[in-house]
């Protein structure tokens, strides 16, 4: 698997990665949950060393092993499924950072799991997600996540196991003396291209490829965001538009595993927002399901742009976290069913995105989130209020000569 060399740089990209997503720096006797599955033990150990060094307060959570994973949902009863976990609260409540280890041993175990029984426990489990939200707007929590090489994940996406782990260093630059010096590049480049596209006065971006005919509004207050640490590896740069004004179809050449699901070939078909016609060449079932999870689950969350100059992934990884950073000859483009980011709100005062001005401005509201992903050839065209229209984004980069 990774040499000891390879574990210590990619604990140091995880640490760099969680710092650089909170607005304020940590400090001595901050708490952090590392959050891992049991096949990331190696990573989650110099993990836990290194945050004991930096006198931090590490609360180490093993992930429901998939078995027991499988045995609860197909078990348990609607009140259990609903169980709120006297201390969750408080915790999250105190929390100044997170960081998830995903080392999945399967992929496919909730396959045969109604979706309804998972999306309600996701429900139940949102108000955990709408604490940290908070927490993070103030800038007192910055969390990041990363993938570890398993059996389970290179077989699903045809590769050895080494041909995946060989992924992983490429895409997180273990591979490099200096890997946290090149992040901290990529996040200052990624930065000069936010710029550009905030200074756009956009009333839709179009895109077209092959499959693909969209009209996405970003709608007011809007920013973009990407390569903040959030996610290691991340190159995309997205926001999430005014969800009531999609138009168009979208289709996700990319596969995607959800849920123990395998969905390919999805096509999306918008009017007003909302998902009015639905399709895909495996899984259409699924889909559909996934599109009734609650009011929210059919209208966009995330709209987001991949240039292919920073990201060297270039294989299907079974793993949206990659998969939605796919590089390749034509970068990527992917949007998201469901929840908005609460982060992309663009407030001059520092004003608070509240449950009111989140439905006035068009963010959309979902337990469900789900990234689909097209690597087709494509152009994306902004449309300003001036009545100029401009290429932002073409061969699979943005239209920046100074990027």
């Amino acid at each position: 698997m990774f040499s000891t060399d390879e574990l210590e740089k990619y604990a140091r990209v995880m640490i760099w990665g969680m710092q650089k997503a909170r607005k304020d720096p940590f400090v001595k006797n901050d708490i952090v949950l590392v959050r891992t599955d049991k096949s990331c033990a190696p990573l989650a150990n110099l993990l836990y060393e290194n945050l004991i060094r930096m006198g931090i307060n590490p609360v180490v959570r093993i992930n429901l092993p998939e078995e027991m994973e499988k045995t609860f949902f197909s078990n348990a009863a609607d009140h259990q499924l609903e169980f709120r976990i006297p201390g969750d609260e408080e915790l999250y409540s105190a929390l100044n950072g997170l960081i998830s280890l995903l080392g999945p041993e399967s992929l496919t175990h909730l396959r045969d799991i109604d979706p309804s029984r998972i999306g309600k426990y996701a429900v139940t489990k949102k108000y955990l997600r709408d604490i940290l939200e908070k927490r993070e707007s103030k800038g007192l929590f910055g969390w990041s996540l990363c993938l570890y090489p398993t059996l389970e994940l290179a077989s699903k996406a045809d590769l050895s196991v080494e041909e995946y782990r060989e992924q992983i260093v490429k895409a997180v630059y273990l591979d490099n003396d200096d890997p946290v010096e090149v992040w901290q590049g990529i996040f200052e480049k990624s930065g000069k291209a936010k710029d550009w596209l905030d200074s756009l006065d956009v009333v839709y971006f179009h895109i077209l490829s092959e499959n693909t005919d969209l009209r996405v509004y970003p709608g007011i207050k809007r920013r973009w965001l990407g390569v903040s640490g959030h996610n290691i590896p991340s190159f995309e740069l997205f926001l999430s538009p005014d969800c009531r004004m999609t138009n168009g179809v979208f289709y996700a050449d990319q596969p995607s595993y959800r849920s123990g699901n395998y969905v390919r070939g999805v096509r999306l078909e918008f009017r007003d927002g909302r998902v009015v016609a639905s399709s895909a060449e495996e899984g259409e079932d699924f889909l559909s399901k996934q599109l009734e999870l609650d009011a929210g689950a059919s209208y966009l969350g995330e709209f987001s742009l991949t240039d292919k100059r920073f990201s060297r992934i270039d294989k299907f990884m079974a793993h949206t976290l990659y998969d939605e950073n796919f590089g390749g000859p034509n970068g990527n483009c992917h949007v998201a069913l469901g929840a908005s980011y609460a982060d992309t709100y663009a407030s001059d005062s520092g004003e608070e995105l509240s449950p009111d001005l989140k439905k006035e401005l068009g963010f959309n509201d979902s337990a469900l989130h789900w990234d689909l992903v097209s690597t087709e050839k494509k152009t994306v065209y902004a449309y300003l209020k001036n009545g100029d229209k401009i290429t932002i984004y073409d061969d699979g980069m943005f239209a920046m000569e100074d990027l």
